[in-house]
């Protein structure tokens, strides 16, 4: 075997740049294989890691007339009501949704040190009642999984406690919540990972009596633990059955004839669940998980055919030094061993050059594109699985060039006349078309995933975003007129106005349910200054917008979007009637309030009356309008500045609105970065595996370039030769590869409710960019061989 070893290793002295490049991509490809599988695995994994994951379930509804998807909020009593229905309900917890979903919203809270000085901090917080830690599995490392939860404790996780106590016990330290005011730690948690819904929270405890008989106020999530869960659709089912629902829709309310279903989505499926409204818990596309998973394949397969052909195209340098073994008695199993050896060799070489990739992966910003725990110590199964990949990919890449090397006759190659067979030609296209179908395929869906993004961050909303900076007044809000005047002698601010929720910042808003003409119709409604409207630039259709006397009313001033008044039939100065009663005095275009995720629905603009102030949030969102070309940096320290003045120790969070948008679309600007990123490590790899067989084809035809260069054939039109036949492979590769990136991304288009147009000319760039990628690596290298003096390439062979 030691003859064998080292012509190969004189070949690779020979060819350092392409065996470098091979040994580079194939790394490139194992580290790109574990990132992705890591990343899916923590996707996969979702809220697995509760003990009895398989038998928690969250209680969701479709109720035709409130929304067009299902709903996981309800009203605390229908909460409870099902809970006691079956005993097969282990235990049933409930979450406050009106302080955002499962994961909690942010708030601010403080803690005082033994100076005096105050440390603040901001950390989600949930509010549940106590039954909710005997749903979910809490690991307690201070206190006692007994202790229950009351309204003036917190149950704080671990993390948190060592941020703000040390290494002193927390149990029994006091904070100062900026909601729920002076709280005592009662007990200290170990920290979920990051793949579940039930995230690292402060968590308090609801009060026992809040809302409990009110059957009109949706702002509850409910969770239940059974015995069984194949007992889920059973439970549901006696429900239906033996539950009045009058309380709940009124007195006409007939079940069969409502549209009205309940069900229990399993908590492994919350994180995959598409088609519904007002769930804040964290999501990932099947779709896009699916696109991620396939592009793991094809850059495994792509680099694992780009090293058969590599290997295959150091044939014409080996064969005469493998098969003069064979003469001198070296037996062909051998032989074989031998070389299909060598590639597992440099495949495992590969595999180690690729965890240093992972690690210095980790460091760099774009591990930020990742939400899984990239160190090599939390992937054990997928960093030894990808050990086996390599030693597979390496023993197959080797097994083809073993055997071909060694078909031949000796006798026939030690006179420098052995052929290249059509078959292995074929062989060899055809493992060439699939890295081309494939890199066709991810440039067009990944520039269409960009597209979408692209849409998404920068399509007209139907309001002017321009120059918008906003930022929650909630702790001045008393002050908020003064404020509103110091902000406005500013000379780079044009404008202040204020709403109860910031726009395209989610999925949802709240809804509200009223009468219009002895009709019941649930709607968006979204709590605004009377100037709102005018600063933020939205288009009236019809009727008027806010004035300033609306705020003086008794009852309260709407203006409705066009959804709204086609589903309803509303008409100007007609009233609406019930807690929230006011006159509708205008319509606006159906601007995108929400996330393009979500279709547009009927909503609303509203200005309290006087009567009317007591309920709900008040409008305490400052959006700051600046001047064209004001100075944003000054601009921005001056509000800053203006804050402090008001209370200086509270951390306002002053943001550009554009970064509102960023956060919106976060996940998909990750995943589609991440897709991006990934596809052109699959294209690259491609392009390594042309690089290996134009050298092939350049290097076995070598004799006949000669020829052709001695009976007058010219540089360039030897070139064109070899171009036309890889160009016949892209066209019929392009026909191949479209129809499937179409069919892709058209599937995963449909996670949005508004989606960027199929543009022809993201086809037409793909071809031309792999083509002209493709031609300029042909001539390059047959170039090399074409100017080589044809007398020794003829003499060679």
């Amino acid at each position: 075997m030691t003859p064998v070893i080292r012509n190969f290793l004189n070949v690779i002295r020979r060819y350092k740049l392409a065996v470098a490049l091979n040994i580079l991509g194939l790394s490139i490809a194992f580290a790109a294989f574990m990132v992705i599988m890591i990343q899916l695995d923590y996707d996969l994994s979702f809220d697995k890691c509760h003990k009895d994951h398989d038998r928690i379930f969250r209680i969701e509804l479709y109720v035709p007339h409130f929304s067009t998807a299902k709903i996981p909020i309800l009203p605390r009593p229908l909460a409870e009501r099902f809970f006691e229905s079956s005993p097969d309900i282990v235990a049933g917890a409930i979450t406050n949704h009106s302080l955002s979903a499962i994961g909690g919203s942010e708030e601010y809270f403080h803690v005082e040190t033994d100076g005096g000085a105050r440390n603040f901090f901001k950390e989600k917080t949930l509010v549940v009642t106590p039954e909710f830690f005997d749903v979910f599995s809490f690991e307690f490392v201070e206190g006692s999984a007994d202790v229950y939860i009351s309204p003036e404790n917190v149950f704080i996780p671990l993390s948190l406690a060592r941020k703000i106590f040390g290494n002193e016990p927390a149990v029994g330290k006091q904070i100062v919540h900026s909601y729920f005011g002076i709280q005592t730690v009662l007990a200290v948690y170990r920290d979920f990972p990051r793949n579940t819904i039930i995230e690292n929270c402060l968590y308090f405890a609801m009060h026992p009596e809040e809302r409990r008989d009110n059957w009109g106020q949706w702002d509850f999530n409910a969770f239940i633990r059974v015995n069984d869960a194949s007992n889920a659709p059973m439970i549901v089912d006696n429900f239906l059955r033996n539950f009045d629902f009058t309380p709940v829709f009124g007195s006409d309310f007939k079940l069969e004839e409502s549209g009205f279903s309940m069900y229990l989505t399993a908590l492994t499926d919350i994180h995959f669940l598409p088609d519904i409204q007002y769930d804040y818990a964290p999501k990932a596309s099947k779709q896009t998980l699916m696109i991620l998973f396939a592009i793991a394949i094809v850059i495994i397969t792509i680099a694992a055919i780009n090293f058969t052909n590599f290997s295959t195209a150091l044939t014409p340098m080996r064969i005469k030094n493998i098969n003069t073994q064979r003469v001198l008695g070296a037996r062909k199993s051998h032989l074989r061993a031998a070389i299909a050896f060598e590639a597992v060799v440099v495949s495992l070489l590969a595999y180690i050059v690729a965890i240093l990739f992972v690690l210095l992966f980790n460091d760099t910003p774009l591990a930020r594109l990742v939400e899984a725990d990239l160190s090599l110590s939390a992937q054990p199964l997928i960093i030894g699985g990808t050990a086996l990949v390599a030693l597979l990919a390496g023993a197959i890449a080797g097994m083809y060039p073993a055997f071909y090397i060694t078909s031949f006759a000796p006798a026939l190659v030690l006179k420098g006349s052995f052929g290249l067979s059509p078959k292995g030609r074929k062989l060899r296209n055809t493992l060439i078309a699939i890295q081309y179908v494939a890199s066709f395929a991810l440039i067009i869906g990944a520039s269409f995933m960009y597209l979408q993004n692209h849409f998404m961050q920068n399509s007209h909303l139907g309001y002017d975003r321009e120059n918008l900076i906003t930022v929650d007044i909630g702790r001045i809000f008393e002050s908020r007129d003064v404020f509103t005047n110091q902000i406005k002698a500013y000379s780079g601010v044009n404008d202040v106005t204020y709403s109860a929720s910031q726009l395209s910042s989610a999925d949802g808003y709240s809804r509200w349910s009223s009468q219009y003409k002895g009709e019941k119709i649930t709607h968006t409604v979204i709590p605004v200054h009377y100037s709102f409207l005018d600063v933020m630039d939205i288009e009236i259709t019809e009727g008027r917008g806010f004035r300033q006397e609306d705020a003086n009313k008794a009852s309260g001033t709407w203006v409705f979007n066009e959804t709204a008044r086609k589903q309803f039939n509303l008409e100007l100065n007609t009233s609406i009637e019930g807690w929230a009663s006011g006159e509708i005095v205008g319509f606006i275009p159906d601007i995108n309030y929400a996330s393009f995720r979500i279709a547009v629905e009927p909503m609303a603009f509203f200005i309290r009356g006087t009567e009317q102030r007591r309920a709900g949030m008040s409008p305490q969102i400052a959006h700051i309008k600046l001047n064209d070309g004001a100075n944003l940096r000054a601009t921005m320290s001056f509000i800053d500045a203006t804050l402090a003045d008001f209370n200086v120790e509270y951390p306002f969070e002053v943001r550009f609105f554009d970064d509102v948008l960023q956060r919106l679309y976060e996940k998909e600007i990750a995943l589609n970065s991440l897709i991006t990123l990934f596809s052109l490590i699959a294209i690259f790899i491609s392009i390594v595996g042309v690089f290996g067989l134009v050298v092939f084809d350049s290097e076995s035809r070598r004799k006949e370039i000669g020829i052709r260069k001695v009976l007058g054939a010219s540089t360039t039109g030897i070139i064109i030769m070899f171009n036309k036949g890889y160009i016949k492979i892209l066209l019929i590769c392009f026909v191949l590869a479209a129809p499937l990136a179409w069919y892709a991304i058209t599937r995963w288009l449909e996670n949005f409710a508004y989606k960027t147009p199929m543009y022809w000319w993201v086809y037409v760039l793909a071809f031309v960019a792999i083509g002209v990628i493709t031609v300029a690596t042909v001539t390059f290298q047959n170039w090399r061989v074409a100017n080589d003096n044809p007398v020794n390439a003829i003499k060679n062979e």
